[in-house]
Order: C-alpha cells, then sequence, then structure tokens
C-alpha cells in the first residue's frame, strides 16, 4: 500500500518514496522549553506521531527526532522573571512536555536531541557556510548571507521583500543585507554562552534544527515536519544554511506542516486570552478526548477548538466504548486484532483521518449491531486493531464510564451503596427513595442504565442525563 503525502515544497500530494528503503528519516521541531506547551504546540506531536507510527508498519528501519530548544531569549527571560537557573527552567518543562505527550498516547521518538548538547557541530556548521560564501561574521556575530542562496523563499512562496516585511527584521549595522538572520550572536556575562571563534557566545534558533538534523540524520533526510506557522522564517532559513553547508544536497525531500488551532474561528493568541495550555487541559478531561479532537480534523487543515467540539468528541468515543463494554463476553487477544484495508488505506492517504474516523464509527456500529458470534468477533477485533493504530480505545471501558469529564474516577464504593440502597427501596415498593437516589447519582454526573444484565452506570457531565 503506498503512502502518499501532501509536500509543502511541490505543493502537490506524492508517492513518499524514501532515500534510503533500509533507513527513514524524519525530524519534527519541538518545543522551546520555557513554560507548558499551548494545545497547539501539541498538534504536530500528536500527527508526526501517527506518521512515525505508520511509516514503522511498512519499513523496518525509521528514526524519528524530535528536538528540544534549550537556549534562546525567551528561556532566559523566564529564568529571571522566576529568579531561577536557566537549567532548572529548561529541565522542568523538558520533563513535562514528554510527560503531557506520553499521556496524550504520542510515542517517544529514537532521538531527542537537545540544542545545548550540540554547540560544536552549530560552530563547526557555521565555520563552513563562512568558508563557503555564505555567511559571514561581523561584530561578533554570525549572519547568513541571504543573497547567496538563489532558492530562498521557495518553500513559503514568497518574495524577499514580503518576508523581509512580513518577519519584522531588525535591520542591524553590521548586516550587509536586510533580510541576513543570525546564526550565532554574542552573550553578555549574565546570558548563556560558549567560547567560539568569534567570541563567547550562543547560536541563533535556525541553525540549531540544522546542526541537529545534520548530526543524527545526515545530510540529506526524508521528512521535515511542523507547524505551518515554522514555513517561514524558520524552515526556510533551515533549508538555506543546511542546503549550503551541504554543498548544495536537498536538505529534506518530503515537507509536512500542519495547521493552527482556532477558537471559534479566531486565531489563538495571549492579546485575546484563548491560549489553551495542554497540561490544564490534561486536568479537565480524558487524554483521550483531547487526543480525537487534535486528529479528528485533517492535519493541514486549521482545527477549531471548543467545548462543544471537546463534548462531540467524548460523546463519540463513549459511543464506541460502549461497543467494547456491550461485548466485553468476547476475549481477543493482540495478535487477533485486526487492520482493515480500507483503515490503512485512509491513513495512507496524506494522513486522512477524518476518513479513519469514518470508517471507525462504521466499525463501531457493525459491532453494535452484529448478530452472529463470528461476525460479533470479526468486527470487534476490526475496532480495536483500528482504534489502536490511532491511539484510542485504550483504556478498560468500564473504567471509562467511570472518569468525570476531567479525567478522574468517581468513588466507585458510594456509587455502588447507594444502588444497593436502590435495589433495597424497589424491592420495598420505595419508588421516591429509588427516584431520589437516582436524582442524587445524576447530580453527581452518575447515570445509571436499568437492563436485563442488572444495573449499569457511566459518569457523564454533571446534571446530563441522557446516557
Amino acid at each position: 500500500m503506498n503512502l502518499r503525502l501532501h509536500n509543502s515544497m511541490t505543493r502537490r500530494v506524492e508517492d513518499f518514496v524514501p532515500l534510503d528503503p533500509e533507513r527513514i528519516t524524519m525530524y519534527v521541531c519541538g518545543p522551546t522549553v520555557y513554560n507548558y506547551i499551548h494545545v497547539g504546540n501539541a498538534r504536530p506531536a500528536v500527527v508526526f506521531g501517527l506518521l512515525a507510527r505508520l511509516l514503522r508498519r511498512h519499513h523496518k528501519h525509521v528514526v524519528y527526532a524530535r528536538n528540544i530548544t534549550d537556549v534562546d531569549d525567551k528561556i532566559n527571560a523566564a529564568a529571571r522573571e522566576a529568579g531561577a537557573p536557566i537549567a532548572t527552567i529548561t529541565t522542568r518543562f523538558a520533563q513535562a512536555y514528554h510527560e503531557d505527550l506520553a499521556r496524550l498516547g504520542v510515542d517517544p521518538p529514537d532521538i531527542v536531541p537537545h540544542a545545548t548538547a550540540h554547540i560544536a557541530e552549530i560552530i563547526a556548521m557555521c565555520e563552513r557556510l563562512i568558508a563557503s560564501g555564505h555567511a559571514y561574521a561581523a561584530e561578533n556575530h554570525v549572519l547568513f548571507d541571504v543573497e547567496s542562496y538563489a532558492d530562498y523563499g521557495k518553500l513559503s512562496g514568497r518574495s524577499t521583500e514580503d518576508m523581509i516585511a512580513g518577519a519584522r527584521i531588525d535591520v542591524a549595522p553590521y548586516k550587509k543585507g536586510p533580510g541576513d538572520f543570525v546564526l550565532w550572536k554574542p552573550s553578555t556575562d549574565d546570558l548563556p554562552g560558549w567560547d567560539s571563534p568569534w567570541g563567547r557566545g550562543r547560536p541563533g534558533w535556525h541553525i540549531e534544527c540544522s546542526a541537529m538534523a545534520e548530526a543524527h540524520l545526515g545530510d540529506t533526510i526524508d521528512i521535515h515536519a511542523g507547524g505551518n506557522d515554522l514555513m517561514f522564517p524558520h524552515h526556510e532559513n533551515e533549508i538555506a544554511q543546511s542546503t549550503c553547508a551541504h554543498g548544495g544536497k536537498v536538505f529534506a525531500r518530503y515537507w509536512l506542516h500542519n495547521g493552527m488551532l482556532t477558537f471559534g474561528g479566531r486565531k489563538m493568541s495571549k492579546s485575546l486570552g484563548n491560549v489553551m495550555i495542554l497540561h490544564e487541559l490534561l486536568e479537565k478531561y480524558p487524554p483521550e478526548v483531547l487526543r480525537f479532537l487534535l486528529l479528528r480534523a485533517h492535519y493541514r487543515q486549521p482545527l477549531d477548538w471548543s467545548e462543544s467540539t471537546l463534548a462531540q468528541s467524548r460523546a463519540t468515543l463513549d459511543g464506541w466504548y460502549g461497543v467494547l463494554r456491550d461485548r466485553a463476553d468476547i476475549e481477543l487477544a493482540e495478535d487477533e486484532w485486526i487492520v482493515t484495508p480500507d483503515f490503512e488505506a485512509a491513513l495512507c492517504d496524506d494522513l486522512n483521518t477524518p476518513a479513519a474516523f469514518a470508517i471507525l464509527s462504521g466499525l463501531a456500529d457493525e459491532a453494535r449491531k452484529a448478530a452472529s458470534a463470528e461476525t460479533r468477533r470479526r468486527t470487534l477485533a476490526a475496532l480495536l486493531g483500528c482504534a489502536r493504530l490511532i491511539g484510542l480505545l485504550q483504556e478498560d471501558p468500564e473504567n471509562w464510564f467511570k472518569q468525570t469529564a476531567a479525567g478522574n474516577e468517581v468513588d466507585a464504593d458510594w456509587v455502588q451503596r447507594l444502588l444497593e440502597e436502590r435495589v433495597a427501596a424497589r424491592a420495598a415498593r420505595d419508588f421516591s427513595r429509588a427516584d431520589r437516589i437516582r436524582e442524587e447519582l445524576a447530580a453527581r454526573g452518575v447515570v445509571i442504565e436499568d437492563g436485563a444484565g442488572g444495573t449499569r452506570w457511566k459518569v457523564v457531565e454533571p446534571g446530563q442525563t441522557t446516557p
């Protein structure tokens, strides 16, 4: 089954043909660790983590790197504000990033390079760029000469003038051209710094990813991915400096970019007060609800985030988990799970998760309606196999329904005591008492369902009475 991906460089969907079928390489831009990430930062990790999982199904050896930027002016500012060492800030928030993504069901990458561990490689790349005439030193800075690279702007499709205007570039007197960008800059005594041929200093943001990708994946990589807000200037600058540092070799053969998150159709921004922190969301909602919402729209499209879309995601998962609970009598070993050809084809079609979710819904319906034991077993195996590939239906169904909206479990002993009281009340024909118990449970978000097999319960939003 051919994997097809939309290449931002060519602006079309193409068959994925790796440079070396025995070693697939992928680099995804990670966070600058000065605070908890917002939920928009989680989208590329979730989406391209799914791509890595899909690649591993088709290729024996995949090397996936997702970096950590741990030297940056925002980090310096956060450390000053907190009155803490810089290493304390970067260690804390890098660890939080990994833990929060793990809760979202994101597989760890093979390599997690840190910028501060690659200073020697960064300096060496700067030296090569200077030697080849693509960079120059000025006033303890090293800058890339944009005019020396004829294809600058090809990825973003912008003219040099538009890029300069859009980037709000500071036209320093030591620059040859207004669009030239910093590869290395001087550090004062109170800032992180390393010795270099140009004095004590620290790297610019763009050169870090180029040096880390080169160190771990080689001069040319198969896939480079990230949010579309990074297309310019970050990825444009990566291409320029990497191509020139490698004697004209192609830096990345496929460029993938995910769309941004919006809130009520408005872009997320601090000024609008709609920045949603992933760490906080994970305390309010079950992680699978967040993962579902991050994948429900096609990755290249904007994704609108709201309470209603979260509720819709929870309701869909409730329906799927309901099938698993209703079919709890069927025992399936993991090696019996099936990924259906149409489901895998949807994912291989440029990660078409909306189509994949439609297939999952169809499988859930089939499993729910299946009459024969053979059909129930087959459809359940397909539902589990497809859902697990995309990172859903990972929990025990009974535990899922006993979670609050925040992903916390209610006191099961308390619920059980009330249910026993309700059974006794109904046996004594005290239906008023039985109704009051139902209302007391509903007020705490516990809905009870009477059936031939007895009484079951699940947790919904407090006050919601519809199962």
